[in-house]
């Protein structure tokens, strides 16, 4: 039995307790002649899941609907096919999608078991929302009447939020952070995705929740809850198709193809690269393109195409040579100068190609980085270092990760310092086992 998630939000928009509620439904059922004495005990068992019997659900919809204004359905309150747990889908509709999309962030910020340790999809569901994002029909109209009337100041903080939790997330890692962008979402973006707007001030909105969603898709990822990122990953590229913006949804699929990556799914992530790339089109930045690319060389390295590899590894540099600093969105700083070397040097590594990976690792690392893209260029440099039998050369590079990896909490930073400490270990001598020691330090440390 699954918890009703979506009851859970839509009483939460309501503004209705569980006893509430009960007497609501009470009420309502007087009125066709039911003798119901349902208290808060009844609302919190059918938030864990149990179905309410006989004509009791349609009494919900029709008390929800009151209050609200609007129609109510049985499978927005989670109930409408009975004997099967109230599920979570994104709805193509985009009036669904709204009422639907919030229950995933209060389900978050509850710490649902459910949803935080559900394991991320593969095959069909997960390329469909790729393919209909890529594919008609647009949204012709995403104007809508609610409560609040959503004004530009509304987005401009929306936009500042999301600016806020990226350089958090950098700073001190996706553990630390995912917590409070998902409380923002619940506390502030939720009424305004439920509000009023027209359909141009809607299609900003879109754009700058799509931003939001996308950074806390990125502190699940690097918690460790791949299935919840998935999710906020095809909800920001569900907001972006609403939004217009072609390049934001590029954007969210280069996300999708990091995750993929990570997941081992090669062959997924270059078909991710190229939808991205396709369809996006003259609205890919060059920022966005050569990482695209770039990730892509990953992908066809660890599949053996050598061929692949290096004919995205220079259209990866290609774009990169294009970049202009002030023409990219705020979504794109992540591509900092050294971030292609560093894929590049990855993909290399793969192919067996020692000497070009360490030039190119050593330049990523010599060119300045916020501390968290440092951290993974120095872990990088570091394993090559000790694959090229540069032991003394790769524990000082490990040193420097380590002290500069001090106060984030980050589970794929964390991933990363296991191995070279293992590696060092292996490679012997006085200054490879000081540095391991240092990173067995740091990993005692919970995250």
């Amino acid at each position: 039995m699954q918890p009703n998630t979506l009851l859970d939000a839509i009483l939460d928009e309501a503004g209705i307790s569980h006893a509430g509620l009960a007497a609501h439904v009470n009420q309502a059922g007087r009125t066709r002649g039911l003798a119901l004495r349902y208290e808060h005990t009844a609302v919190a068992r059918w938030l864990k899941g149990q179905r309410p019997r006989g004509q009791v659900p349609d009494l919900i919809c029709e008390v929800l609907a009151t209050r609200l204004h609007r129609p109510v359905t049985l499978d927005d309150i989670g109930l409408g096919n009975p004997g099967e747990p109230a599920a979570l889908p994104e709805a193509t509709a985009l009036s669904g999608f709204v009422e639907r999309a919030p229950a995933l962030w209060r389900s978050d910020q509850q710490q649902r078991p459910h949803v935080l340790d559900a394991p991320a999809v593969t095959g069909t569901p997960a390329v469909m929302p790729v393919w209909e994002w890529e594919n008609p029909p647009e949204d012709v109209d995403v104007s809508r009447g609610g409560r609040h009337r959503v004004s530009m100041d509304d987005i401009e903080m929306l936009r500042a939020a999301r600016a806020h939790y990226e350089q958090l997330y950098r700073k001190a890692g996706g553990v630390a952070t995912r917590s409070r962008i998902v409380g923002f979402l619940n506390a502030k973006t939720a009424p305004l995705l439920r509000g009023s707007y027209t359909d141009a001030t809607g299609r900003q909105l879109h754009r700058a929740t799509g931003g939001l969603v996308a950074v806390a898709g990125i502190c699940a990822y690097d918690s460790d809850a791949h299935g919840l990122a998935q999710r906020y990953f095809h909800q920001a590229l569900r907001l972006a198709k609403a939004s217009g913006d072609r390049g934001l949804g590029a954007y969210v699929i280069a996300l999708l193809v990091n995750q993929s990556l990570y997941m081992r799914e090669y062959r997924q992530a270059v078909a991710f690269a190229e939808a991205a790339l396709r369809a996006a089109g003259r609205h890919i930045t060059p920022a966005l393109a050569s990482d695209l690319y770039a990730m892509q060389a990953k992908a066809y390295a660890h599949l053996g195409d050598g061929t692949g590899a290096l004919s995205c590894i220079r259209r990866a540099e290609a774009a990169a040579e294009r970049i202009r600093r002030g023409h990219e969105p705020d979504e794109t700083g992540y591509v900092q100068p050294g971030l292609v070397n560093v894929q590049v040097a990855e993909a290399l590594l793969s192919l067996g190609d020692l000497e070009a990976a360490g030039e190119h690792a050593a330049a990523a690392v010599d060119t300045p980085a916020h501390d968290r893209g440092r951290v993974h260029r120095l872990a990088m440099l570091s394993q090559i270092e000790l694959r090229q039998g540069l032991p003394d050369k790769a524990s000082v590079t490990a040193v420097e990760m380590t002290e500069r990896a001090r106060g984030m909490e980050s589970q794929r930073l964390r991933d990363r310092l296991p191995a070279v400490r293992d590696h060092l270990v292996a490679s012997g001598g006085a200054g490879t086992a000081e540095a391991a020691a240092l990173i067995e330090g740091a990993l005692r440390v919970p995250l």
